[in-house]
């Protein structure tokens, strides 16, 4: 595909995003709608997916608008096909395949994780950087090498974002105007000023949150104030992140480093990455917030690249992959 325009369909959580990209690397629109849980609760993947089949058509006709192009200027459909929900992402493959099949162009496949990385190599024009893919579901620590990305490091049990929203729920950190725990653990976090010990569990090139949050809530209930809990917390999890993305980049003599994903919002994060890199004269890059939550152009951009080298899925191999590897894509655009 070397002209054209590209529509990228993500529905592999709680929001459905659709975007189109052309082959140039322009972003002609970017639509998100996002299904809200109860305030205090997590995502349920039948609710979520009961959501995106619900807003489909008017994402998909806002997407257009925004670029300003009708269905028949497209010239191919790309959607998420894993890692994710598995009824989220079998619900926008639907849509996916309808649409291909309707307008009669191209279907392409595209791993969640590699269309993070890509959206963030394209906006902050990067080669090969080691990347930090850091979300609500993902943790890792990659770099393309022989074809593909290879995992330096990654979490063994839960990623941080859910690590901290787990203990926010359980806390009883919510604010009661907002169903996402998130921005009010940080304001908690910003307030305490006494750092409490929590195990630092990082295991070679691996972590682990999961026992730092248990060891969290007994704080709570011992009754240390949630300020300080919060801080610990946050520094504890973040420096074992740093960490390991340091070691990554040692390892690899690599001068880049990448922040991606939604998670690569959080401000304590990108200021302990900016220290580590540039102690160690790197360059750091971060994709943009807008970009950095689950996002429909994300995906159009990875299909066009894909679609490009001969990558392209027929309808009778677009069976959904809901843990699917980024180790098992092919990236043939990025040169050893």
């Amino acid at each position: 595909m070397k002209n054209g325009t590209a529509l990228g369909i993500e529905g592999t959580a709680h929001t459905l995003g659709m975007g189109v990209a052309d082959c140039d690397g322009k972003i002609m629109s970017n639509i998100r709608d996002s299904y809200i849980p109860p305030s205090g609760s997590g995502i349920h993947p039948r609710d979520a997916s009961q959501h995106h089949s619900e807003v489909a058509a008017k994402v998909f006709e806002q997407a257009l608008q925004e670029a300003n192009i009708s269905s028949r200027e497209l010239c191919l459909i790309a959607f998420c096909m894993g890692p994710g929900m598995g009824p989220c992402l079998r619900t926008t493959a639907t849509v996916a395949r309808a649409l291909s099949k309707y307008l009669d162009i191209p279907l392409v496949g595209v791993n969640h994780m590699l269309a993070h990385i890509e959206i963030g190599r394209l906006v902050t024009r990067t080669d090969r950087p080691v990347v930090l893919n850091v979300s609500g579901g993902t943790t890792h620590i990659v770099i393309h090498e022989k074809d593909r990305y290879r995992v330096f490091g990654e979490t063994l049990d839960m990623a941080i974002g859910n690590a901290f929203d787990f203990f926010a729920r359980e806390a009883g950190i919510h604010d009661p105007a907002s169903p996402w725990p998130g921005p009010k653990f940080d304001e908690k976090a910003s307030k305490g000023t006494k750092y409490l010990s929590l195990p630092y569990l990082v295991k070679g090139m691996d972590l682990a949150f999961s026992g730092l949050v248990t060891h969290a809530l007994r704080l709570v209930k011992d009754g240390y104030a949630i300020e300080d809990i919060c801080y610990s917390l946050q520094e504890t999890a973040l420096a074992m992140v740093t960490e390991v993305t340091e070691r990554a980049m040692a390892h690899t003599e690599n001068d880049a480093l990448l922040l991606t994903g939604g998670f690569a919002r959080n401000k304590r994060l990108r200021e302990m990455l900016m220290t580590m890199t540039r102690e160690r004269g790197a360059s750091f890059y971060a994709v943009p917030t807008e970009l950095a939550t689950d996002n429909g152009v994300m995906v159009a951009w990875t299909g066009i690249l894909q679609h490009r080298h001969g990558m392209s899925t027929p309808i009778k191999d677009s069976l959904v992959r809901p843990k699917w590897r980024i180790e098992d894509v092919r990236v043939p655009w990025i040169e050893d």
